[in-house]
């Protein structure tokens, strides 16, 4: 690389990182500041679906947290991933085996475009995993976040396929960026099992909070 293609790049970096806000305190000239960074560090919480699947999850869907995931979901922040896998990483070496298949819920082709990149899969590789892109959309669904409990199973009831061999027993743990109901998490442990697979838990980046502030809630929907 020549001397002023890299100053080049350096000074494209440095604008950058001064046009950065961070996304937990709106601090400029930060992508990420050291007290909002430390609100990352995983606060693991369980949970379970309505279909009796067990999840666990790194961080609670609030504050710093729930910021900066909207921020590399809306807005393509992707270095902010990084940080987040870390979170993610805890919650996978405590309860997925190192046996189990890491099968990310499979991203829309829509949101796939816009973005240029799908979220469980991306943090998965920053958590130091390797996701297997097992699970596909077989329909369209609606935007999830403006339906209801029952709305949402039934929005994606079906909606899901294997692509791939069966499973013959193989055991896997499903990983999502954020669970709020647990209808997408009960679809994807659907089509798992009916393909022969084991769905042991699910593990998710981020779960929005229940009514209740304890360390272990029920998800109803």
């Amino acid at each position: 690389m020549g001397h002023g293609r890299a100053r080049r790049i350096a000074e494209e970096l440095l604008a950058l990182l001064l046009a950065a806000a961070c996304p937990g305190c709106d601090r400029t000239g930060e992508l990420l500041c050291d007290e909002c960074r430390r609100m990352l560090i995983a606060d693991p919480l369980d949970l379970s679906t309505p279909g009796g699947l067990v999840v666990h999850a790194a961080l609670r869907y609030e504050g710093v947290p729930a910021r900066c995931i909207r921020r590399v979901k809306e807005e393509g922040a992707t270095a902010l991933a990084r940080p987040l896998g870390s979170a993610l990483s805890v919650t996978l070496a405590a309860h997925a085996p190192r046996s189990a298949l890491l099968v990310p819920v499979p991203t829309s082709r829509a949101a796939f475009r816009r973005r240029g990149y799908r979220v469980p899969e991306l943090l998965i590789r920053r958590a130091g995993g390797r996701g297997e892109r097992m699970l596909r959309t077989a329909r369209r669904t609606r935007d999830q976040r403006d339906l209801n409990r029952e709305e949402r199973a039934r929005n994606v009831a079906g909606s899901m396929r294997i692509a791939g061999a069966p499973g013959a027993g193989r055991e896997v743990v499903i990983v999502d960026d954020v669970v709020t109901t647990g209808a997408t998490l009960d679809e994807a442990a659907r089509a798992l099992r009916a393909a022969g697979y084991r769905p042991l838990c699910a593990v998710a980046l981020a779960a929005t909070p229940g009514r209740h502030d304890t360390r272990k809630i029920q998800v109803n929907g």
